[in-house]
């Protein structure tokens, strides 16, 4: 059984930055490829970034590339993604995910969401 336990979101105005943070069992981390959605009121729920826990593999969406990065703790098998320079744009639910590979598919297993508001 794959558990994702999220935690982090929140409000901020923009231009300021909030960690998000997903924890997953060792096994969970080496076997899926880990990654961060959002999904905002009315739309669909779309990739953000993502990683391959052995080998530190990274793709990240456009929208977020230079502003957003997914890094992990190995001792704490925890996923976090920094987001720095947020926008109002970025205000959606977040949800981290597991898959068996590292592809911009909303497909696998999925933790709770997590809401970060970003204020004008």
């Amino acid at each position: 059984q794959v558990q994702l336990i999220e935690s982090g979101g929140g409000l901020v105005q923009a231009g300021g930055s909030l960690r998000l943070s997903c924890a997953a069992s060792r096994r969970t981390v080496s076997s899926y490829a880990m990654r961060w959605f959002r999904q905002a009121p009315g739309k669909e729920r779309d990739f953000v970034a993502g990683m391959i826990w052995s080998g530190g593999t990274t793709d990240y969406a456009d929208s977020v590339k230079g502003r957003f990065t997914i890094t992990r703790d190995n001792a704490k098998t925890t996923v976090y993604l920094q987001m720095n320079s947020l926008k109002p744009e970025d205000t959606a639910v977040y949800y981290c995910n597991a898959d068996s590979m590292l592809t911009r598919t909303p497909r696998g297993y999925w933790g709770q969401g997590t809401q970060v508001t970003v204020s004008s």
